[in-house]
């Protein structure tokens, strides 16, 4: 069944969680993996997806064997007169999927590539941080394999030739969007060999006499997922027209007919216990057994055609009707206990480390007993990367608001080092709520405005604009001194001479007075 809906849902989801919750800082889509059931289901998430994000038609590609092409729906006349649908594949593309594939690689589009399992296995694409999963997998290995393609190793400079302003890979995330990440999965391999055969096709080929074991093999497997298909009526008539036996039956046989042990034990009745087969023995036991298991098909066209019907009609059901919402998206159980554990050891380290670390000190004294600088807290930030190097301020960040959401307002972004001092203010709980450096300094500028204005000290537009460019830089820095008057954004505006026209003799005190009330 497709619910068109709920493909859309995801996909606005995803949307909307990308540049503040997933890749918070981003103002580009990161290359993006996204896994479909099958072809049908890879053509229903490019189309959907280029509504909803609405950046045409190179943002998001098909990558699997039939990419350049598209299904039609043909109706047919079947040998018992009746109309058919058979769906059929156009070629409306120049493009090979090896293309699509080095584009995605070495350009900046496609951002997002669709596939099924054509780059499940084996291909790698250095640039990709989202693997995204839009369909279940039950094999352990695979899933493996699929996640893999994430973990792939880029140089700066072929990071920054498909992502504009971004020099490395720090990670990359699963986005599960079906529930795969928490589902058992199993070790044993797949019975499906031929993928790109349809149904009736296989049927067919059994019929004329293909004993293949992976044509077996693949036919037993869509044998046993369709009679899961069946009601009650259904399966009797399968039952009386395959003469007594169920498809599960069948298919069992099947399987039967190519394992090593039975051909054996073929190959050895009416001998002696001595009796060893050679290679010639166990060909010819083998097709006996296959000959035998395929033979309720085989000889069966009625059974063939009542198979393809169903199979054809039971095959997709489009939806229309539903509508899909968002009963959740966010991190995993998992991910939630992986954050206790982060925020955990990062309170235990400031606790053990506190009269070592010159911010630290600072930051646990109240008052602070001098002024916190920013060397001091590149040495913090030096200090815990040594101890634990995904300590990231972002990433600290993601593990309290994992922990305590309600407690946390707004997003750390990548490289936002004053963020340090919030982080470290939280988890000494020195504050209550967890939130942006600069969205505190804003509002304490606020405050020391509204301060001044009560005690009748105004500002002129251009020294307002001036103290707001020193609030940023505070935000950023979190201290400021004369000297900084000399680099970029000041120096465009004069520099300390202009600021000493500005705010005359008063500045030298205006600035330890921001310093102390934005920052400490």
């Amino acid at each position: 069944m497709v619910a068109e809906d709920q493909i859309r849902t995801v996909l606005q989801t995803f949307r909307d969680k990308l540049f503040t919750e997933i890749f918070p800082g981003r103002d580009q889509v990161p290359k993006t993996l996204i896994f479909a059931k099958d072809d049908t289901h890879a053509d229903d998430i490019v189309r959907i997806c280029r509504e909803v994000f609405d950046k045409g038609n190179d943002f998001c590609q098909k990558i699997t064997y039939r990419t350049g092409f598209v299904r039609d729906v043909v109706k047919k006349t079947g040998a018992d007169g009746k109309e058919i649908e058979e769906t059929v594949w156009k070629k409306v593309s120049s493009l090979s999927p090896d293309q699509i594939l080095q584009a995605f690689r070495n350009s900046y589009n496609p951002r997002i590539a669709v596939t099924v399992d054509m780059i499940a296995t084996g291909t790698d694409v250095k640039p990709l941080e989202i693997v995204f999963f839009m369909r279940s997998v039950n094999s352990a290995g695979f899933f493996e394999q699929m996640k893999g393609r994430g973990v792939r190793v880029i140089s700066e400079t072929e990071m920054e030739q498909v992502n504009p302003g971004i020099k490395r890979k720090t990670r990359f995330v699963i986005v599960d969007a079906v529930g795969v990440c928490e589902r058992d999965k199993t070790d044993s391999r797949p019975l499906e060999k031929k993928r790109t055969v349809t149904f009736d096709k296989l049927l067919d080929a059994v019929a004329l006499g293909n004993r293949e074991p992976e044509v077996l093999e693949s036919l037993a497997g869509r044998l046993v997922r369709l009679e899961k298909r069946f009601d009650e009526a259904l399966e009797n008539e399968v039952r009386t027209t395959a003469k007594g036996q169920t498809l599960c039956e069948i298919a069992q046989t099947m399987l039967g007919s190519i394992n090593p042990d039975n051909v054996e034990a073929k190959a050895k009745e009416g001998k002696d216990q001595f009796f060893q087969p050679t290679g010639k023995d166990l060909e010819s036991a083998q097709a006996k057994l296959m000959q035998e298991a395929i033979a309720p098909l085989a000889t069966n066209p009625a059974l063939r055609q009542l198979l393809i019907k169903v199979h054809q009609t039971s095959d997709q059901v489009i939806d229309v009707i539903t509508r899909d919402r968002v009963l959740f998206a966010g991190a995993s159980q998992q991910t939630t206990q992986n954050a206790e554990q982060v925020t955990k050891s990062f309170r235990d380290y400031i606790e053990k480390h506190k009269a070592e670390i010159t911010a630290l000190q600072l930051l646990y004294s109240r008052p602070y007993r001098h002024r916190l600088t920013e060397p001091m807290l590149k040495e913090l930030e030096s200090k815990l990367r040594e101890e634990h190097a995904a300590w990231t301020e972002d990433r600290l960040w993601d593990a309290f608001a994992a922990v305590a959401p309600k407690k946390v307002k707004g997003r750390s972004h990548a490289g936002r080092f004053a963020d340090l001092v919030a982080l470290v203010r939280f988890a000494l709980e020195r504050e209550h709520t967890l939130q942006p450096f600069a969205q505190t300094v804003n509002q304490r500028f606020i405050e020391w405005i509204e301060r001044n204005i009560a005690k009748d000290i105004v500002f002129t537009p251009e020294q307002r604009a001036w103290l707001e460019l020193i609030r940023d830089h505070i935000a950023t820095a979190i201290s400021i001194e004369p000297n900084d008057f000399n680099y970029a954004p000041f120096s465009q505006r004069g520099g300390l001479g202009k600021a000493h026209q500005l705010f005359g003799d008063v500045l030298p005190r205006l600035l330890d007075e921001l310093n102390e009330v934005l920052a400490a």
